[in-house]
């Protein structure tokens, strides 16, 4: 298994990403941003463009360890309708790689994962659907680690689900450490 990525397509929510990203680099992980085009520029959901790290025609990590799923509207609907980026996110889990998804990425992106049975998650309100028809069950929880799926809230709640990630990759003392410096 290789990289951490950051999936944004145009409606991304800007705190889910960024913040996300923020705790990570503070953390210590090597985290990249990719656009699911062959745009450098991908335009949030409140209407302000950041560059990329790696563009779809750059990205070729066909087994990526972690792959991160920011909501926003429409952003959650343009990553979940891409087929192919569903597919590497299937066989991302499937390979023991971690998916996170947070806002209405945990209904309409991670709901695609093959098998999530049992699992618990966390969504924005309305969101919840799709995955408890595939038998996940929802609680409304900040930030929800189980196993390789990690689930957040939603905007409010990007910090936390950032230092669940960076917990789950890093350790507690490295996410208690940055969650000081941020002065949680």
């Amino acid at each position: 298994m290789n990289g951490i990525y950051i999936f944004l397509a145009d409606g991304f929510e800007d705190m889910e990403a960024i913040a996300t990203r923020d705790v990570l680099l503070r953390g210590g992980v090597d985290v990249q941003t990719v656009s699911i085009t062959d745009d450098p520029f991908v335009t949030s959901s409140h209407g302000i463009t950041v560059s990329v790290d790696l563009t779809r025609d750059d990205f070729d990590d066909d087994a990526p360890a972690v792959m991160i799923f920011p909501g926003g509207m429409p952003g959650s609907k343009n990553l979940a309708a891409d087929k192919a980026l569903m597919a590497l996110m299937r066989k991302c889990y499937a390979g023991g790689g971690i998916v996170a998804a947070i806002c209405a990425a945990p209904g309409l992106v991670a709901s695609q994962l093959e098998d999530v049975t049992g699992k618990r998650f966390t969504c924005f309100e309305g969101f919840q659907d799709a995955m408890i028809a595939k038998g996940a069950v929802y609680t409304p929880e900040s930030a929800v680690v189980d196993g390789q799926l990690i689930t957040g809230r939603g905007a409010g709640h990007a910090v936390n689900f950032g230092l669940a990630i960076l917990e789950t990759l890093k350790g507690k003392e490295t996410a208690d450490r940055v969650r000081a410096g941020l002065m949680l």
